[in-house]
């Protein structure tokens, strides 16, 4: 394994425990979220100019998109509970409570 390959499968290993082990903000979750969507990007463009081929050169704009579409949406969300629940703390909210 390269270190170019190890650093960007520990940025999104670092980014997956950050998620699975700091759940208090919604914001925290977003930033982790948004931190292995970045290394996923980074990681697809390289293994793109490696290859040097043209017919893999859309996917890593398409994540690029779809990663934005995913903060965008992720923000909305954050701004609405934080409007109807008062804060983002993820213990605040129950999906038993409409």
């Amino acid at each position: 394994m390269t270190p170019v390959h190890f650093a960007f499968s520990s940025t999104f290993l670092l980014g997956l425990a950050g998620l699975a082990f700091h759940r208090t903000h919604l914001l925290s979750a977003l930033l982790c979220l948004e931190a292995m969507m970045l290394s996923l990007f980074i990681a697809l463009s390289i293994w793109t100019l490696q290859l040097d081929s043209t017919s893999f050169s859309v996917s890593p704009m398409l994540m690029l998109a779809f990663s934005a579409c995913e903060a965008s949406v992720g923000l909305a969300l954050l701004v609405a509970t934080s409007r109807t629940h008062g804060s983002d703390r993820l213990q605040n909210l129950n999906l038993l409570q409409c």
